[in-house]
């Protein structure tokens, strides 16, 4: 497994070496830190549809649980980051599992139960988020792979929770999953 974490990390990392890529992951890598994209969306969600506030509410709530999560695991397992040289700056030394793909796939299982949008929009952006972590050299494929597992069984876990009783949502938490675990795949 080690060997594969490292020539795949470096595969995607020599991917940086291209400006515009090297550009594009370190904004994601930015907008992902502490969940802050992810959390600003399920607010911005909360705000504009006032039918689905609640949802919307926990549904950040969700997110930012499974952000905790993983930094509390990362605090266990105290993985180093990989000995690459990174493309930004990080928060902290460890990096399993990645906490930019715990929120990226707890909001995009999350976001995408609420709004069928959501469940086409969000997702191929939470691969990009997942992908941007290796890209700029600060996380394993296996850290990318376990913190996208934990965001989104932590989402699909709390759906009905999100979803309140007698809420009118379409639940379409299990196709975002679906759609994150694909493109993570590819």
């Amino acid at each position: 497994m080690h060997e594969y974490d490292q020539r795949l990390l470096a595969a995607l990392r020599g991917t940086g070496e291209h400006p515009h890529i090297a550009a594009a992951a370190r904004t994601l890598s930015f907008a992902g830190e502490h969940g802050a994209l992810w959390l600003a969306a399920g607010l911005a969600g909360a705000a504009l549809d006032k039918e689905r506030r609640g949802a919307w509410l926990r549904g950040t709530a969700l997110t930012a649980g499974a952000h905790l999560a993983s930094m509390g695991i990362k605090r266990l397992v105290r993985r180093p980051r990989p000995d690459a040289e990174p493309l930004v700056r990080t928060a902290g030394r460890h990096s399993f599992p990645s906490s930019h793909a715990t929120s990226a796939a707890a909001a995009a299982v999350a976001y995408g139960a609420l709004r069928p949008a959501g469940a086409r929009l969000v997702p191929p952006l939470a691969a990009a988020m997942c992908v941007s972590r290796m890209v700029v050299g600060v996380h394993y494929p296996s850290d990318v792979a376990a913190g996208a597992a934990l965001g989104a069984l932590t989402a699909r876990l709390g759906t009905s929770w999100m979803q309140g009783a007698g809420a009118a949502v379409r639940t379409q938490g299990a196709g975002a999953a679906a759609a994150l675990t694909q493109g993570a795949g590819q």
